[in-house]
């Protein structure tokens, strides 16, 4: 029950942040690193898999999508891990501190737990639990 709790919500998760990404572009266009080529179509694509990736979470009945969408969900949010390290960095040089320590220490801290929850609820992974017979 636990599990499916947490998958509906990062199912949420998941599909509000695709639906920023494409609606409102912009917020994330600023954390962007500049080494990041074509920033406005990958922020797109980016929305794009978090949409397909919320929707294979869903799957009741198909493991195997529901898989995939855990794994493509979990490997996306280690690849824009260096944004939310650019938005930190970006943050902390600014006069005001912009969001602050506040905001951005946890963030960096919930990074890979968003990952492993993302596995583990989506049953790609039991770790640290056993599954019970």
């Amino acid at each position: 029950m636990i599990r499916l709790g947490l998958r509906l919500l990062l199912t949420i998760f998941f599909a509000a942040a695709g639906y920023l990404h494409l609606a409102r572009p912009e917020p994330f266009l600023t954390i962007m690193p500049l080494w990041v080529p074509m920033a406005e179509t990958i922020v797109f694509w980016t929305g794009i898999a978090e949409l397909l990736g919320a929707a294979a979470l869903l799957q009741g009945v198909s493991m195997p999508l529901r898989r995939a969408g855990a794994i493509g969900l979990a490997l996306y949010a280690v690849c824009v891990f260096p944004a939310n390290i650019h938005h930190f960095a970006l943050d902390m040089a600014r006069p005001d501190g912009g969001l602050g320590l506040g905001y951005h220490i946890p963030r960096m801290f919930a990074q890979p737990l968003v990952i492993w929850l993302t596995l583990w609820s989506g049953g790609v992974t039991d770790w640290p639990f056993r599954r019970r017979s």
